[in-house]
């Protein structure tokens, strides 16, 4: 059948991006890594040639996967995998080879490209159970080359580059239909296997228009990559960045020492990542007052007020946001209201510590009951957060009945629970699973933690509920404090007594070395049960 093309409508994708920033800005810098630059030209080159490589291997809709931290090859792929027709799968790179293993698996992925130094982890694999045709080595030359296991049979990235027909036409920057799959995103869940969330071209097009709007990103934009491109695409602004060709500044590694050289050196305007990412810059010996703009899009959960009150010293603006793996990213901002500048430290505080409205490119958020009707916009009456718009997921890859379960009534369920406020900007308080009950009544461990949080020697902390034979389950808070404050349990808790509800006290008050993160900052809170537990335990053992 012969496409009929419509002078009025063209499907969105995307690369375009690339495409318009190549022919309109070809000799801006688009992407530094260590001793490597590329222009917008070399860019859209490498895209292309790449594309046309992986082209021969694959058909159109197979998965390519990619296990790379934040280098350019990686970057690249967002463009050249959907460009050659395939659907790109980043990896996260500090997964086991288990858990490997089954994305693998699941993806039904045909080429695997995997940086060097994750190659070991590749060798743990029994390659034969994927349907892998080959595996291609991503050296990084800001590194010494690792020890790599030689009977992998891998091919050299500059040697598949190179096997593309360079007299080949390019592709076309563009696809037939937008709402087909551009990349297939594994969840990062704590519990249970990973989910494969589908995004779309247009899905992706539409959310990078709204993360640079809400980011304020333009040509001057010098972003550095602090992020993990593998989660969620780096919310998208893998492609956001590039559509008004700013710079790409990677980042193997989150160090402070190389990230606050960026800063100095590269003049990083945007950066992105959990609340630890905040924790390591404003803690960094290296760390200094700013005399050029610097924002940090932060989401997982809103950084203590210590930590903003740091930054804000540096003259550093931080943005509070909201999503999940299966809305592209963020998906509301806490948008500031210039009222907020007479509140009191702590108020305004409180007022930046919400998840906000629905961005620009999303629907408004609700907060539901079991019967999907809203909840009473007092700040107080629980319900789920439910989402729906242009930026929900096309579906999990293979599983038509949690997909089915996710979006039941018409709308994606977050699983989060949340409040919403008269002002319309919602509140999350807990996911289902992370509600302590207590002697029948619930306590929001998020609340307990930004109570504590409101402590100046506070860094970071995590609320978890451990069993307990009277009440059911009691409150115990994992704190960091400030190397400067070594504050104490009774302080801590002395200091919530004023904030909060007395049932709603942790009963204990533990000082780790840190907290267990996963790779996208989200807090282990399975392993900190096993520690909570263990430490209660002790401590009824000792008063006996």
């Amino acid at each position: 059948m012969t496409t009929i093309e419509r002078p009025n409508e063209t499907p969105l994708s995307p690369l375009r991006f690339l495409q318009r920033s190549a022919e309109v800005f070809g000799q801006r810098t688009a992407i530094i890594h260590g001793d490597r630059s590329y222009t917008y030209s070399d860019f859209a080159a490498e895209a292309q040639q790449l594309a046309k490589a992986i082209r021969s291997k694959i058909q159109p809709g197979d998965r390519v996967a990619f296990l790379c931290p934040n280098v350019p090859e990686l970057l690249i792929a967002h463009y050249a995998v959907p460009l050659a027709g395939g659907v790109l799968v980043a990896l996260n790179t500090r997964m086991t080879a288990r858990e490997l293993q089954y994305i693998l698996e699941h993806s039904e992925a045909r080429l695997l490209f995997a940086d060097s130094e994750l190659l070991g982890t590749v060798a743990g694999l029994d390659l034969g159970l994927t349907q892998l045709a080959g595996v291609i080595e991503v050296p990084d030359s800001t590194i010494p080359y690792p020890v790599v296991p030689e009977d992998l049979g891998t091919t050299r990235y500059a040697e598949f580059l190179d096997a593309a027909d360079s007299r080949d036409v390019d592709l076309p920057w563009g696809v037939q239909d937008e709402r087909a799959p551009i990349t297939l995103n594994y969840t990062s869940g704590t519990t249970g296997r990973p989910k494969g969330v589908l995004y779309s071209h247009r899905g992706a097009y539409l959310n990078s228009l709204g993360e640079t709007i809400h980011n304020q990103f333009t040509g001057d934009t010098r972003y550095l990559w602090t992020l993990p491109m593998f989660h969620c695409n780096g919310w998208c602004t893998t492609w956001a960045v590039t559509a008004v060709a700013g710079v790409h500044i990677c980042l193997r590694a989150v160090r402070a020492d190389a990230v606050w050289d960026a800063i100095d050196t590269l003049g990083v305007t945007n950066l992105c990542g959990a609340p630890t990412v905040c924790s390591i810059i404003a803690e960094a010996p290296q760390a200094h007052e700013l005399h050029a703009p610097l924002r940090i899009t932060t989401a997982g959960a809103p950084p203590s007020p210590a930590i903003l009150t740091s930054l804000d010293s540096l003259g550093i603006t931080v943005v509070h946001v909201y999503g999940l793996t299966e809305v592209y990213g963020p998906y509301t901002i806490c948008e500031y209201q210039p009222e907020w500048d007479e509140l009191s430290p702590q108020d305004r505080a409180v007022k930046l510590s919400r998840q906000g409205v629905g961005m620009l490119q999303a629907e408004t958020a609700r907060i539901v009951d079991l019967d999907m009707i809203d909840v009473p916009a007092d700040g107080t009456t629980l319900g789920e957060i439910v989402l729906r718009g242009n930026n929900v997921m096309l579906g999990y890859f293979k599983d038509p009945e949690a997909t089915a379960e996710a979006f039941a009534g018409g709308w994606f369920h977050t699983g989060d629970l949340g409040v919403m406020h008269p002002d319309g900007y919602i509140q999350l308080k807990d996911r289902a699973k992370d509600i302590i009950i207590s002697g029948g009544e619930n306590i929001s461990t998020i609340e307990v933690e930004q109570a504590i949080s409101s402590h100046p020697a506070v860094l970071n902390v995590a609320v978890i509920g451990v069993p307990q034979e009277k009440w059911g389950e009691r409150p115990v808070a994992f704190v960091i404090r400030s190397s400067s404050n070594p504050v104490t349990a009774e302080e801590i808790r002395s200091h919530v007594q004023g904030l909060l509800s007395g049932f709603k006290v942790p009963d204990r008050v533990i000082f780790p070395d840190e907290l267990p993160h996963n790779s996208t900052g989200k807090v282990l809170k399975s392993q900190l049960r096993a520690l909570g537990v263990s430490a209660t335990a002790l401590s009824q053992e000792a008063a006996k």
